[in-house]
């Protein structure tokens, strides 16, 4: 597998699916002693963590999976939904030390915390503020929001994002033309790709592997990783468009 390379314009390349589920399996990889995750780690470097969304894992259970991959593997995990849709990121300190005392266990394998907020949720400065500080407390290390109400993508908020060193997520489809495009702190860039035209369904045409591609291949000197994660998983898509990308940018595989 080939691994891209960080320098100053060239950040680290991390393309991977929303969950490590394979339903069609190449031949010499139907070993039926191993996970589906190290199944899909013979693929792929990183994956995002979409169960933690609906469930607290074990921290037992995470230190299983990063015993399961490779030492250059990573994983992003996404926060509860308990803390982002039920809470609305409001009084969740518990929930928060609950779920980062089973995350952590992931150790140096944890790339990114994912926060994703839903569409009701308007920016509220201080509701964001006094979260966002309650976990930078309680996590130094990189963390992406795909918020999905359009007053998230004003300035005021793009500002508070910054001073936390938290990354805005772009998104396809987009809800408002910004929602697009990384933003907040760009040291890590982060690309959730969920289908289209139908979400979570569809695969992408080679037009539009080939814009992110070439997205994902601009020159900077502030990004170090870049992570693209396919969430059109319904069909199947994910893996194959995540395939397909990683060759369009010179992958082996």
């Amino acid at each position: 597998m080939a691994i891209a390379t960080s320098s100053d314009t060239e950040p680290i390349l991390r393309i991977g699916c929303a969950g490590w589920s394979l339903p069609v399996l190449p031949e010499h990889l139907r070993e039926k002693a191993r996970s589906q995750l190290q199944r899909y780690a013979d693929q792929f470097d990183t994956v995002e963590i979409n169960s933690s969304f609906y469930r607290l894992h074990r921290p037992a259970t995470y230190a299983r999976w990063a015993q399961s991959v490779p030492e250059h593997f990573r994983f992003s995990a996404k926060l509860p939904r308990a803390i982002s849709h039920q809470r609305r990121l409001k009084d969740c300190a518990a929930e928060l030390e609950a779920f980062l005392a089973g995350v952590t266990e992931l150790g140096e394998k944890l790339g990114v915390l994912l926060v994703q907020l839903p569409p009701t949720l308007a920016f509220d400065m201080p509701v964001a503020e006094r979260f966002f500080a309650d976990l930078r407390e309680r996590h130094a290390g990189a963390v992406a929001c795909e918020p999905r109400h359009v007053s998230w993508f004003a300035l005021e908020a793009e500002r508070l994002l910054r001073a936390y060193s938290i990354a805005r997520a772009g998104a396809d489809p987009a809800r408002v033309p910004r929602a697009a495009v990384p933003g907040g702190d760009h040291r890590i860039e982060y690309v959730r790709l969920h289908g289209s035209p139908h979400m979570y369904y569809d695969a992408y045409d080679d037009a539009a592997l080939r814009r992110v591609a070439r997205r994902l291949s601009r020159r900077t000197t502030v990004t170090r990783e870049r992570w693209c994660l396919f969430d059109n998983t319904a069909r199947g898509a994910a893996q194959v468009d995540a395939v397909r990308l990683r060759r369009l940018l010179g992958f082996e595989h």
